[in-house]
């Protein structure tokens, strides 16, 4: 016996409405084109609170928030979804009982054969746990930035002891001898010479001030010169004598959107890194230069600044190297190090939709390259740009 179009038809329906009806991790239900719930599965249910017989008919709207309701998000979301086929949203959803959980919602028009839409798909996800997750990583990430200020800071104020007690004898010494001075050309002199000492530790505190004040994470647009010039008056005396510290900035560098207090502590743990690198006498380069990427490295694509940091250091053993952005990984010496540098620069990278890559070689050095994304409107139209 051969069936019909019209019974085969009838017999998908039936399996598809199963199918529908056996899902549970998701709601699925139909809407009318004003709408009004027209079919509940049992994911529906589960997810929701509400039996079948208590939604069919009334407006999705009863899912939404009092808040949203007033937003009119209810009729934006059923509107945009007709006028474009589809529509998605997350946000805050009320189950039956009143409690909220997180939804991640889609909205697709269904459309008969000849083309006329006849109503809307609507499927809902409760994605609670994973946004509180995502939140709890959030925070551990801000915990890990805050901690490895704080090591950062360490290293610099010992370095600033140095610089600041040099100002402090120039301008003791040179306030001595105006004071004994009694030709007016040499007082001018020496009163120059302690403003000029005043002025310099002025911004040396103030830069340290600027980067050890805790401030949330944001997102904004940052010229790469002048952070860099900002983070080698911060050093200050960190660095030995013995190692040179040379700073190469391309002309015309774009500006980058990413966290600034977040770049700066990467530049910094790559130039700490890099100088516990070097046994005795060596050199440190910081460059800069813009780039256009074609998919290396990680897939990156479109215009982008790098900032290397390079050193002459002991570089790091080819078995070492695919594990050095891992989290608490050293290399060096016990009490030496946390291993959460490196994982910092990597995560930083990542979050801010760049990229991080490492060259090195033993007995001759390590290059490591942050790749960090142009803000836009910092691109001329025809913009000169070096190479990746």
């Amino acid at each position: 016996m051969v069936s019909s179009d019209s019974e085969l038809h009838v017999m998908h329906a039936s399996r598809f409405e199963q199918l529908v009806q056996t899902v549970v991790d998701y709601a699925i239900y139909m809407l009318d084109l004003e709408g009004h719930v027209v079919s509940w599965n049992a994911g529906a249910q589960r997810i929701k609170g509400y039996r079948a017989d208590e939604v069919i008919g009334k407006h999705f709207s009863m899912f939404f928030t009092p808040q949203d309701c007033a937003d009119g998000k209810p009729d934006w979301l059923l509107e945009r979804a007709l006028s474009t086929g589809g529509a998605q949203d997350e946000g805050w959803r009320m189950r039956k009982d009143g409690t909220l959980f997180w939804a991640l919602v889609a909205l697709d028009v269904i459309r008969a054969p000849d083309g006329e839409v006849v109503g809307l798909a609507k499927i809902t996800r409760d994605i609670t746990d994973r946004r509180e997750a995502a939140l709890q990583l959030d925070e551990m990430r801000a915990q890990l930035f805050q901690s490895q200020k704080l090591e950062a800071l360490g290293q610099l104020t010992g370095g600033m002891a140095h610089d600041f007690n040099n100002l402090l004898t120039i301008i003791i010494g040179s306030a001595r001898l105006a004071l004994n001075s009694r030709d007016p050309q040499r007082t001018q002199r020496l009163l120059e010479h302690i403003l000029d000492a005043g002025e310099r530790g002025s911004q040396m505190t103030q830069q340290l001030l600027s980067f050890a004040r805790h401030k949330a994470l944001k997102f904004g647009r940052v010229k790469v010169p002048e952070l860099i010039e900002s983070t080698r008056v911060l050093l200050g005396q960190t660095l030995p004598a013995s190692v040179e510290l040379q700073v190469l900035l391309a002309d015309n560098l774009w500006d980058v959107e990413v966290d600034a207090g977040q770049l700066q502590m990467v530049l910094l743990n790559l130039i700490f890194n890099a100088r516990d690198a070097i046994d005795g006498e060596g050199l440190i380069s910081m460059q800069a230069q813009n780039c256009t990427l074609t998919g290396r490295p990680e897939g990156l694509v479109g215009r982008f600044v790098c900032i290397s940091i390079s050193d002459t250091g002991r570089g790091i053993d080819s078995k070492v190297l695919p594990r050095i952005f891992e989290p608490f990984f050293t290399t060096k010496s016990f009490g030496k190090g946390t291993g959460l540098g490196l994982s910092q620069v990597y995560g930083f990278a990542k979050q801010s939709n760049g990229a991080v890559s490492v060259s090195s070689e033993p007995g001759k050095g390590t290059c490591m390259s942050v790749y960090l994304p142009v803000y836009t409107a910092s691109i001329d139209p025809v913009p000169e740009h070096g190479g990746a």
